[in-house]
């Protein structure tokens, strides 16, 4: 029956100040970057990412990595991490005090070779002098697979394309892998087969969902996560985000409407939703423009009292 096993707590891994950002058109400077990443900790989300050591030809909006990485705020319980796309976005991680880095892949070809200008193998073959090294100096390393629910070039993905991906990101050190939606085409049964298929070869704590919320499903999918005890998931406040090179695709999942949906669900996140609406506001404040998240205040103290 729906809801008898649900976990009794999950983990929200923030990506806002990254992958929310990187789409913005108009640079946002280093200090309200900092600022949004602050708001987010105090909120008491312990997983953020923090920016991505990418080059600042591809993603401009992020050059600022080593600044933002440098000054980033001492908050206890609370792991930073950054997208290392490389062996040069290792050696700039390596000289900050970053816990944890990721690497990202696509299960499409064509939207591997448009997002990292690389096929599939030759992609997995720079992860070698990534993820080793990066475990070896003391680094976690987590693994996205992106576009498994469907891709904008190729349509429908085999994630059996994906799952040979992950067991390649497991082996070479990740200590988890998100499974990415990226343009939000997911539906609830596609997104049952899938999870079941990785679940029948990964143990639940190397599982995490990525889900965009292009076409307002993205909470529906996260229910099905949730009914099949997956306990990590990635969310952006505000719905910020998007892909480069995902045409049209919306942010992530709303970081406040998923806690809104998990406190209402008796799922602990150990998230304070009144200081995450404040986050929101200081997202909105920081690219600004309206951001799609649906929770107001008004929802917010409903809740609570």
């Amino acid at each position: 029956m729906l809801f008898d096993a649900l976990p009794d707590s999950v983990s929200i891994y923030e990506v806002s100040p990254r992958d929310g950002l990187q789409n913005e058109a108009v640079t946002v400077p280093t200090t309200r970057k900092l600022r949004l990443i602050e708001a987010l900790a105090q909120a008491g989300l312990t997983r953020i990412e923090a920016t991505s050591f990418v080059s600042p030809k591809w993603v401009p909006q992020l050059a600022d990595a080593d600044e933002v990485a440098g000054l980033l705020p001492r908050v206890p319980d609370v792991t930073f991490s950054a997208l290392c796309p490389n062996a040069k976005g290792l050696e700039r991680a390596l000289t900050t005090k970053i816990p944890e880095i990721a690497v990202f892949i696509s299960a499409s070809e064509t939207h591997n070779r448009k997002n990292v200008n690389n096929t599939v193998e030759g992609t997995l073959a720079a992860f070698g002098e990534v993820i080793a090294p990066a475990v070896k100096a003391g680094l976690r390393v987590r693994g996205y697979v992106s576009t498994l629910w469907g891709c904008p070039y190729e349509g429908e993905i085999d994630p059996r394309a994906g799952l040979r991906i992950a067991h390649r990101l497991v082996e070479m050190g990740c200590y988890q892998i998100s499974l990415g939606d990226t343009i939000g085409v997911g539906t609830p049964k596609q997104t049952r087969d899938i999870l079941r298929l990785f679940m029948s070869e990964f143990s639940i704590p190397q599982i995490a969902m990525h889900m965009h919320d292009t076409r307002g499903t993205a909470l529906a999918n996260v229910v099905v996560g949730l009914e099949l005890g997956i306990r990590t998931f990635d969310a952006s406040v505000g719905g910020l985000g998007g892909c480069p090179y995902a045409p049209g695709a919306a942010g992530n999942v709303a970081t406040e409407d998923l806690v809104f949906m998990l406190d209402g669900m008796g799922v602990k996140t150990g998230v304070d939703l009144e200081k995450l609406w404040t986050a929101g506001q200081v997202a909105k404040a920081v690219v600004g423009r309206d951001l799609p998240g649906k929770v107001h205040k008004a929802g917010v103290r409903s809740l609570r009292h």
